[in-house]
């Protein structure tokens, strides 16, 4: 960049694909990397701990303000920043809103952009459409945990929430796993499941079966892999979707991004819980303590609120990143059941930006723009 004068990349969705945004096994690779630079501390998030998810703007449920939005289903503003060095070097951060209303429309539940800045004088690089981009990074993360964590001759899947986030953890299944046999599919609506199945069939010819269940019960019992994704309101936990120890299978890893629910007895003796940056859980408990579960319902969550009452001891608690640079063990016991916890970090969007906007730079993908040539405030 050939400073005053600032110009940056913007790139549009079609954009992003063109610049391989969809390209699973790629992304998964570059959140491998992710997870060590995070283990060896080459990176800052949000908050004065350096592990914030983000900083989020809530309405509240009635205001005197007509022009005011008031709070909704999954109705909020967020900003994710990070850095992240090593190969990616670079800072940026997500911004979205979200309204489960805006389906009405034709838009997706979340609107997303990221901009990507030069590490040194915060200028510009990149801003662009984020949502392909955040489904797949979502996808990716817990895909490194299935390509580590899962049994190599797994055949069987369990799909808890026939949504995008699902779709993309399908993608990442099949990118580490090729080999699966069978796709059971839970969800909620006909439409969605419909349209979840037709994609997986489309995608994935070689899976000799795949088809929908009425129960979480049958998703997971004899599945090998479960990727649970499922949009719940939060605040009480009796309502998350529930997993029962009995109907999981012996060595199974089950990964979830969202809402779930297991009984304590399990979670404290004999699951084994994993998750995808531990700091990102202490950070959570101590912004949101007591009952975080109660905000944020993933079920590492519920592990932190568990250490914190005393009832469970931080050894029992491991850390992706720990497992990936061989400081502990890949596997505890053979027939272990893994929950294996996804809480999103900005980390992830710079990460998997990063590697997008530099294919576009190279294929002359975007559109150029320009900030400045001079500015007139100095």
């Amino acid at each position: 960049m050939s400073y005053p004068c600032v110009d940056f990349l913007y790139l549009n969705e079609e954009d992003m694909i063109a610049a391989g945004v969809k390209d699973m096994a790629g992304c998964i690779e570059a959140m491998e990397e992710m997870f060590k630079l995070m283990k060896v501390g080459n990176y800052r998030m949000g908050g004065a701990n350096g592990n914030s998810h983000g900083c989020m703007v809530m309405f509240p449920e009635s205001s005197p303000f007509p022009e005011m939005p008031v709070d909704g289903p999954d109705r909020r503003f967020m900003a994710m920043p990070a850095y992240l060095g090593g190969k990616f070097d670079m800072a940026g951060m997500k911004w979205y809103g979200s309204n489960v209303a805006n389906k009405e429309k034709g838009l997706p539940r979340s609107i997303l952009m990221l901009t990507l800045n030069d590490k040194d004088t915060g200028a510009p690089l990149a801003y662009m459409s984020a949502n392909i981009l955040s489904a797949y990074r979502t996808g990716a993360v817990p895909g490194v945990g299935y390509k580590h964590l899962s049994k190599p001759d797994s055949k069987v899947v369990g799909i808890i929430g026939p949504g995008v986030m699902s779709k993309t953890a399908l993608a990442a299944i099949m990118a580490v796993r090729p080999d699966i046999e069978i796709i059971k599919v839970k969800g909620r609506g006909k439409a969605s499941l419909e349209a979840f199945i037709e994609h997986a069939k489309k995608e994935y010819p070689s899976v000799k079966e795949i088809y929908t269940v009425d129960t979480i019960e049958e998703a997971v019992r004899d599945s090998d892999i479960v990727s649970a994704s499922t949009s719940t309101p939060t605040g009480d936990p009796a309502l998350y979707p529930y997993i029962k120890e009995e109907w999981i299978k012996p060595g199974a890893l089950i990964s979830s991004t969202a809402a779930l629910r297991f009984d304590d007895d399990f979670i404290i003796n004999r699951a084994r819980t994993v998750t995808d940056n531990i700091m990102l859980y202490e950070a959570w408990e101590e912004e949101m303590k007591p009952n975080a579960y109660h905000t944020v319902p993933i079920p590492a969550v519920r592990v932190m609120d568990l250490i914190a009452e005393g009832k469970m001891s931080k050894d029992r608690i491991d850390d992706l990143g720990d497992i990936l640079m061989g400081e502990i063990p890949l596997h505890r016991d053979e027939n272990e059941i893994i929950v294996y916890s996804i809480g999103g970090m900005p980390v992830e969007d710079v990460a998997w930006g990063t590697v997008v906007y530099r294919n576009a730079l190279a294929k002359g993908i975007g559109t150029k723009l320009n900030l400045w040539e001079t500015p007139q405030m100095v």
